[in-house]
């Protein structure tokens, strides 16, 4: 196999914040020797998020196997997971801002036609479902853990507890029409095709407000891993919440 050269386009702040977490977690365990040091091991971990580049490809670049790359990985990721905010720590800083975002995406992954469960029939394909919450600028605040394709982004929404949260905090929320019926403080635009002329506008204001989310699901997939998901489906939740990590870290 040819090894070459390459770059990830992340800042060298996000490497020595992982590679932190990766030094405390080895005194915490009491680890005295790994293949990989610390700093060698976050590229590793990034190289995989941020590039979907796969064991193998990384176990040749690295000079290591292939079981230890997944290794170094898995590890990596189940650090900056268990440094996820909860939906509780994310109302906090929510609550600072004059109003927020929700919106739910589809994360593809490699299902076959028989996993009836992760197919999502608006976007028809196979795929995993994650909630989204962002500020008034766009910027990916929080997101859900990780529910089969085939659930409705409302459902995902009262699922997570996000509208009982949203209700009990107050907060204005804007989001598509998928969360009709949601109540509370979520704001959805009219569904119609005749409408009247101030519903229209309404319609064409909330979109103006709502479309900024978009810039938060652009945030993900900017991670190419979540393009296409390849592991199980029950590693999805920590490699989102991983990449929400990352992302706060690099910021």
């Amino acid at each position: 196999m040819l090894v070459y050269p390459s770059s990830i386009d992340l800042s060298s702040r996000t490497l020595r914040y992982l590679a932190a977490h990766l030094t405390s977690r080895r005194q915490e365990i009491g680890t005295r020797w790994r293949r990989l040091a610390p700093e060698r091991q976050a590229l590793l971990a990034l190289a995989h998020l941020r590039c979907g580049d796969t064991y193998t490809q990384l176990a040749a670049g690295f000079g290591i196997g292939i079981a230890t790359a997944f290794r170094s990985i898995r590890e990596a990721v189940d650090v900056l997971a268990a440094l996820a905010p909860s939906l509780a720590e994310a109302m906090k800083t929510i609550q600072m801002k004059a109003f927020m975002i929700l919106d739910g995406t589809l994360l593809p992954i490699d299902r076959i036609a028989a996993d009836t469960p992760y197919y999502s029939g608006k976007h028809k394909r196979h795929g995993m479902n994650v909630q989204v919450l962002t500020d008034p600028f766009g910027r990916l605040l929080w997101a859900s853990p990780a529910l089969p394709g085939s659930t409705h982004d409302l459902t995902a929404a009262r699922h997570h507890g996000i509208t009982e949260a949203l209700a009990e905090a107050d907060l204005k929320c804007w989001a598509d029409k998928a969360y009709q019926g949601a109540g509370g403080p979520v704001r959805v635009p009219f569904r119609g095709r005749r409408l009247k002329r101030w519903k229209r506008r309404h319609n064409t204001t909330h979109a103006k407000i709502r479309c900024l989310g978009e810039r938060a699901m652009a945030t993900l997939k900017g991670w190419r891993l979540l393009r296409k998901l390849r592991c199980s489906t029950n590693r999805i939740t920590d490699v989102v919440k991983a990449v929400v990590v990352l992302h706060h870290a690099s910021t």
